[in-house]
């Protein structure tokens, strides 16, 4: 049975969630540079991963608010505000070392906003996040912490690697690293996953031709595959 208070899970399992949306977010902006350098709009195609409307007009507008516009849910700057704010929460979980990469990969982002090479700048932000991940493992003892950490994590990967209809033998490598997580969780803790719906992800994530029939339903299966949690952001 659990010993973690079941806010303190909310916010490990959003802890995971936000610093990966924030990394995968990064990476991708950083492989869309070369694009846009081409192509007017070069950003419309992400954009409709997500359903999203261009309220942009440029590349330069679309990397500004992506990268640096905490207003903006879908950008970096936000995520690693959320992450940050859930990490000081949880410094007693995660260790203060763990904490200061977060704050570390903050102050990268505020002072790429300044520099006239965006893209060499944002380079020790990735470093740091990746530090980040590895100072997780050095520092948290407790599996149950780790496990809840990391489920969020690789269900915001394969949710965001879906949307943006990456090939399916790389989704399936995340796909398979979540079924792995998800099968260290307890019973009896708030992370274990409903059996239907994870029972229907595996059906569906089985092989490439259900994949590309389905993939819809799978990031359905992923958005329900706990018991309603009261969301910490």
């Amino acid at each position: 049975m659990t010993t973690i208070s079941k806010e303190h899970s909310d916010r490990l399992y959003w802890l995971g969630r936000y610093t990966e949306r924030a990394f995968t977010t990064l990476r991708t902006i950083q492989k869309l540079y070369d694009k846009m350098l081409d192509k007017s709009k070069g950003y419309a195609d992400y954009l409709k991963c997500f359903g999203l409307y261009d309220i942009y007009g440029s590349n330069e507008a679309f990397i500004n608010s992506f990268l640096y516009d905490g207003s903006n849910a879908n950008s970096v700057a936000y995520s690693l505000e959320r992450a940050y704010d859930n990490g000081i929460v949880l410094r007693e979980e995660i260790s203060t070392h763990s904490l200061s990469f977060l704050q570390l990969a903050k102050d990268s982002l505020a002072k790429s906003e300044l520099s006239k090479n965006t893209r060499l700048s944002l380079l020790p932000l990735e470093d740091q996040l990746y530090a980040f991940w590895g100072c997780l493992n050095e520092y948290i003892y407790n599996d149950e912490i780790r496990n809840i950490i990391y489920i969020g994590k690789t269900i915001e990967r394969l949710d965001l690697y879906i949307r943006m209809a990456y090939p399916f033998d790389t989704t399936q490598k995340e796909y398979i690293r979540l079924m792995k997580n998800l099968e260290r969780a307890p019973k009896g803790t708030p992370y274990r996953y409903n059996t239907a719906n994870y029972s229907e992800l595996v059906k569906i994530m089985e092989n490439e031709e259900g994949y590309k029939q389905n993939s819809e339903k799978v990031i359905g299966c992923l958005e329900h595959l706990f018991e309603p949690l009261e969301v910490t952001v």
